[in-house]
């Protein structure tokens, strides 16, 4: 990072004596004479001149700083800032003597500004100048880097958390001035997902497989998944601008902005997180979907949640629309989620306190999940593991609740040599490609339900003698760091 401080007042100086052992570069321009000496005391690099003169400012800086006391001034050096350095993230305080009209102008040029009254707060001040005002320059410079329209992809038949995560990253991408659109391939088929979509009236938009989406978007973000054609239908050599997710990673994520946390619950907990931070206005409709997302990915605050989601959905609940939860929450279950549930408790396999359920050929793949969480109630049972096929492709879904095992490292190591798994370490998911099996007629789908059974559920509880333990939970800075390049 390399960080331009224009003016030096009481405020900027907090704001640089906090900046001080970061990594990276730090400058300081005042006109101050006094506060140059005290700061070169400190080591701190800094030249007495005009903070608004341009000529004074370096070539290039990730982030500046405008820290004077005086409202005019700052607002011209904003200016500046803005001209000189369009991708920057540029961070300003409004001034001692700024009134509403300073701080609206103020608000045209920065991205994060400090009003006089916010100042006095510690924690303000030390989210807007520390690693998390640092993370939103780099996710503004990546998505501003895009030429043409944004896609923002959810992972394939895209649950609440995706869905709300990905129309908020449009909100974000609107904000840094960026035209994007919220897409996701394959389907919306559980009715709670599609009663969100449909009540909130959230615009998303069905990529057709096979289509190869370059043609037509000029980059792409990835979240609550981290790599493309894995749970997407990307081509595998698209280069994603953004990717934000919670899951934690298997393999090496390449973008230019990654913000991978895995101490949170729900990615959209994440979303809530830059909203907030930038300041964008959350309406009713994004509120509710990013707090039903939070609820989902959580199961109501019981799996690994953490402090930053209670934040962030203490935050939305004030701002979401409860009529609209109600009536999400209590859809119309179509006949096939119960045609499912009655094949997999039929065709139950049960080993100790597992069971796996082989429910033949699927027409809604998001009934396989219900199942897997309804079989949970079954006494003595603590694992389940449905799985059906549909499109030359076997689904599976799995579920575990007082178990001593990681569910979405089992599937890994189950399946992830024939096909792509993962998930928590409670609710996890897989998909395999039949490939040649599926090219039976009709008389021989008996045939492919006992060999897609013996492969699926044969890998699985051989997996579960050797399976992994589940994380211990710690939502503390030093378990996970705010950003991680690789899984």
């Amino acid at each position: 990072m390399r960080r331009l401080v224009l003016g030096c007042g009481t405020i900027g100086h907090d704001i640089v004596e906090s900046l001080v052992g970061r990594p990276g570069d730090l400058l300081v321009v005042t006109d101050d004479s006094g506060r140059v000496t005290a700061l070169r005391d400190s080591t701190v690099t800094a030249t007495e001149a005009d903070p608004t003169d341009p000529s004074n400012y370096p070539e290039f800086v990730d982030m500046v700083v405008v820290g004077g006391d005086d409202a005019t001034t700052n607002l011209t050096a904003a200016d500046r800032a803005r001209e000189r350095y369009p991708d920057a993230f540029v961070l300003a305080y409004a001034g001692t003597n700024a009134d509403e009209a300073d701080i609206r102008a103020m608000e045209e040029l920065a991205d994060r500004v400090i009003d006089p009254v916010s100042v006095a707060a510690d924690r303000v001040l030390g989210a807007a100048v520390g690693d998390h005002a640092e993370r939103m320059g780099r996710l503004l410079r990546a998505l501003r880097s895009v030429e043409g329209t944004l896609a923002v992809v959810a992972h394939d038949n895209p649950d609440p958390d995706a869905i709300a995560s990905a129309v908020a990253l449009v909100r974000i991408a609107d904000f840094a001035g960026v035209d994007a659109e919220a897409c996701y391939f394959g389907d919306i088929s559980h009715q709670e997902n599609r009663a969100l979509v449909n009540l909130l009236d959230l615009r998303m938009r069905n990529l057709e497989p096979g289509e190869d989406p370059r043609e037509e978007y000029g980059g792409f973000a990835l979240v609550d998944h981290s790599r493309p054609s894995v749970n997407d239908s990307l081509p595998d050599d698209i280069e994603p601008v953004v990717v934000i997710d919670h899951h934690p990673p298997r393999a090496p994520v390449d973008a230019r902005f990654v913000d991978l946390r895995s101490d949170v619950g729900a990615t959209s907990t994440l979303m809530t997180d830059y909203l907030h931070g930038f300041g964008v206005e959350l309406d009713g409709q994004v509120a509710t979907a990013l707090l039903y997302g939070i609820r989902i990915d959580t199961r109501d605050f019981t799996r690994e949640v953490s402090e930053d989601d209670f934040d962030a959905a203490a935050l939305l609940l004030a701002r979401a629309d409860a009529s609209v939860l109600d009536r999400v929450e209590s859809p119309t279950v179509g006949p096939e989620v119960f045609d499912t549930l009655a094949r997999a408790i039929g065709e139950r396999e049960q080993r100790g306190s597992t069971v796996a359920s082989c429910v033949g050929e699927i027409r809604d793949r998001d009934a396989l999940a219900q199942a897997a969480e309804q079989l949970l109630n079954m006494e003595g049972v603590t694992t389940t593991l449905v799985y059906g096929y549909r499109d030359a492709t076997v689904y599976v879904s799995g579920r575990t609740r007082g178990a001593d095992i990681d569910l979405g490292e089992t599937l890994r190591d189950a399946l992830d040599q024939i096909g792509s798994a993962g998930g928590h370490a409670d609710m996890a998911g897989a998909q395999v490609p039949l490939g040649i099996l599926s090219e039976v007629d009709e008389a021989s789908k008996e045939t492919l339900t006992d060999v897609v059974r013996d492969i699926i559920a044969g890998r699985f509880f051989e997996t579960l003698e050797t399976a992994p333990r589940p994380p211990a939970f710690d939502s503390s800075p030093a378990a996970f760091p705010p950003e991680r390049a690789e899984e």
